[in-house]
């Protein structure tokens, strides 16, 4: 079985030509924003084209896509604000999704962005839309945070499903059983800090990533629990969906200070486990952006360390009667890697990397931008990289989608030092 596994894993790449230059048109969709703190791809106002939200630095707003026929045209597709001046400090993320099946996305975002507070700062908010989108949206602020709010992602779940954390590492439970209220929908908002409450340096109490239940009336209680509190310092992380008996359905990696863990709900506990690589250290380093891949390569892509100059990919192969995940230094000639997808872009069957890096003006070789890395082969060892733009687009955040309904992932990115929201229309010859 396992060597029809590695067979199945390799097939896509080890039989089928090299995979063919990427291509993209890159269009200017805003010149004229503060930071760029987080983008988001969803359709806003349900008419099935795919919108472009960004998370700025005081305002939140979304670009409406114009359809098929003018999505490469900037100038068709307007702009429009959703919320403002949420708090003294900066917005900092969202998180859009259709949760309850209308084809509209849901909002939820996070402001009060202050790192050097771990004790006050930090905000959550639920965007509740008016009948027209294009309008303000009513701020439904949550009682109870974390300090330094840093990402947020929506989380499907089971109705009313719940349950007590645990570290797997040592066995023990690490907080009291959750409540399973029937009014809990399918979806809930996990909300990561940077760092942990009162945390200095890194050292200190650790971050607690918490997960809030969307109750029947969004206005009323978001109920939270604490899903992980294994590291004393996150940066990002990714949700994965697994459904083999037994194991993690709801599945997150969490990159940080420590590494990384994977945490899901079994049965009726939160777990955490601490990934391992087959590198010098037999762990991940540092780790500051993480995406994984849904194809045959079974990969995991992160920036490393925090800010990081790395790029590195984790590929699982066979070796010998065991599955081993194996690391692969990409590029360290990164500046502030900050942004990160994998997805088949070039529609070859399998992940390949894109990457986001936005610089800095202090550093003498100061560089930035998005590259593309694609597999050559099935194991990882052999990658190509592609530019996708040197010098316009310093990297705040990235995210794909299928912008102009031609079946194939886009690029939507936000720049800090450039200021900019561009948009790469795919070209790749299929």
């Amino acid at each position: 079985m396992k060597t029809l596994a590695l067979l199945l894993l390799a097939a896509p790449l080890a039989l089928g030509a090299e995979p063919p230059e990427p291509k993209f048109t890159a269009v200017t969709l805003d010149a004229k924003i503060q930071i760029g703190y987080g983008l988001a791809i969803a359709d806003v106002d349900g008419d099935k084209a795919p919108d472009v939200l960004l998370a700025d630095k005081r305002q939140i707003v979304w670009y409406r896509n114009p359809g098929p026929a003018k999505a490469r045209d900037a100038t068709a597709w307007t702009k429009h604000l959703i919320a403002e001046n949420l708090t003294e400090k900066d917005n900092v993320c969202l998180a859009a999704q259709d949760l309850d099946g209308d084809g509209k996305c849901e909002l939820a975002v996070g402001a009060e962005w202050n790192p050097g507070d771990t004790e006050k700062s930090g905000a959550v908010f639920y965007l509740i839309p008016p009948s027209d989108r294009t309008q303000r949206w009513e701020p439904v602020k949550f009682p109870s945070v974390e300090p330094t709010t840093h990402r947020m992602r929506w989380l499907k779940l089971e109705k009313g499903e719940g349950g007590r954390m645990k570290d797997e590492a040592k066995g023990n439970p690490a907080s009291s059983p959750i409540p399973h209220p029937s009014s809990f929908s399918s979806w809930g908002l996990v909300v990561a800090p940077l760092h942990g409450r009162g945390n200095k340096n890194g050292e200190g109490v650790p971050v607690k990533v918490l997960l809030y239940h969307k109750p029947a009336d969004p206005k009323g209680e978001w109920k939270s629990e604490v899903i992980d509190e294994s590291m004393h310092a996150t940066h990002n992380f990714d949700v994965r969906f697994v459904g083999m008996p037994e194991a993690c359905v709801h599945h997150l990696l969490v990159g940080g200070k420590e590494g990384v863990r994977s945490v899901g709900l079994r049965g009726s506990e939160w777990s955490n486990l601490p990934l391992k690589a087959k590198s010098a250290e037999n762990q991940f380093g540092s780790v500051g952006e993480i995406r994984s891949g849904n194809s045959a390569l079974s990969l995991i892509a992160t920036v490393e360390p925090m800010h990081g100059n790395q790029l590195v990919a984790y590929v699982t192969v066979l070796l010998g009667d065991l599955f081993v995940r194996q690391r692969h230094l990409l590029t360290e000639k990164l500046i502030e890697g900050h942004a990160l997808a994998c997805g088949d872009l070039l529609g070859v069957k399998s992940d390949q990397i894109v990457v986001g890096w936005r610089g800095n003006p202090a550093n003498p070789n100061n560089n930035f931008g998005i590259h593309l890395w694609t597999p050559l082969d099935a194991t990882g060892e052999k990658w190509r990289d592609s530019a996708v733009d040197d010098g316009g687009m310093a990297c705040e955040d990235l995210q794909l989608g299928d912008l102009d309904g031609d079946g194939r992932p886009d690029i939507a990115a936000s720049g800090r030092a450039t200021k900019n929201v561009k948009l790469y229309f795919n070209d790749t010859p299929r």
